[in-house]
């Protein structure tokens, strides 16, 4: 799960701009989620674009999941964007020069089961298969921390759920096959599946461990680029800032921009009711809750993620968002 990741020497910046004149290069990174829509608003809008000005080229990089997203962070092939704070944790315990540099969201993560399945509640549970994107994700932590307060645990630790792992946008046809039983659904797939497939809501996010306090994703950097390219980081994110006052201030038009960014890169577009629902769940903010992250932290390190017990001091630079 914490694995060491490999960092280069040169993580930090985009192509340095040459004497000829090319243009320096600087990628954002973030996932077709909710919880990353003020980077899709922030693309749209060219909001980067305009804080960076017309010497650096924007670029922008998907990912499935948090792993390759720290792995290309750590290698400098992106230089900054949104990914869950789990991930982002993991990759600081490993070593990975990594900063939290501004929350993009809170909330947001739903626990549902198989229609069918005869799940209706946390006691039904037990015994069940149970699916998250990776194992040790914010999301898995957060189901597996809120079952363990009652007494139920994955066999991984030698409880009775068995834990498997997935895309998000793969839910529903797990669902439909019957291979799963419960998902920890980030927004907009739990409520996606609740109108394709009739799950049911088992555990809400106002439940759910840290549900409406944990940033659901959060910017990130590396050391280098935060030291050695502050002003370009504020740049970065005073876009992003712009970009939660947008959603906040403009929320019809927000949701038509995530509902086509994450077609853009799912091929999936979602019904705008669906969207509308998921949004219900979600807090879009930039500021981060310093105490969260640890406790959430201590929380991965009682599930066994962690070996040791994790020393957040100095992971949270808020000299960006002041």
């Amino acid at each position: 799960m914490i694995g060491a990741l490999l960092i280069l020497a040169a993580c930090g910046g985009g192509s340095e701009a040459s004497g000829n004149g090319e243009k320096e290069t600087v990628t954002i990174g973030y996932f077709p989620n909710l919880n990353h829509a003020p980077a899709m608003v922030a693309k749209q809008k060219e909001m980067y674009q305009d804080h960076l000005g017309d010497s650096v080229n924007v670029k922008y990089q998907t990912f499935p999941d948090g792993s390759t997203f720290m792995k290309a962070l750590a290698s400098g092939d992106i230089q900054g964007g949104l990914v869950g704070p789990g991930p982002a944790m993991n990759s600081y315990i490993s070593g990975v020069d990594v900063q939290i540099i501004g929350a993009s969201s809170t909330g947001g993560t739903v626990i549902v089961s198989r229609d069918g399945s005869g799940i209706k509640s946390w006691e039904d549970i037990k015994g069940k298969t149970f699916i998250s994107p990776r194992v040790g994700c914010t999301h898995d932590v957060q189901f597996e921390t809120y079952m363990k307060e009652k007494g139920v645990t994955s066999k991984r630790i030698g409880g009775s759920m068995k834990h498997v792992t997935g895309k998000p946008a793969r839910y529903q046809s797990m669902f439909k096959k019957g291979d799963v039983d419960v998902a920890t659904a980030p927004e907009p797939w739990a409520s996606v599946m609740e109108a394709e497939v009739d799950a049911n809501v088992v555990i809400p996010t106002s439940e759910v461990a840290f549900g409406e306090t944990l940033p659901a994703a959060v910017f990130v950097t590396s050391d280098d680029m935060a030291e050695n390219s502050s002003e370009q980081i504020q740049k970065l994110i005073d876009a992003h800032k712009e970009a939660i006052a947008y959603i906040n201030d403009n929320p019809d038009e927000a949701i038509d921009i995530t509902i086509n960014g994450i077609a853009d890169i799912t091929g999936q577009e979602l019904e705008k009711s669906v969207i509308e629902n998921a949004w219900k769940r979600t807090n879009f903010t930039y500021k981060v809750n310093e105490e969260v992250i640890q406790k959430f932290g201590n929380a991965s390190h009682d599930l066994q993620f962690l070996k040791e017990k994790p020393d957040f001091t100095g992971f949270v630079n808020k000299t960006f968002i002041k």
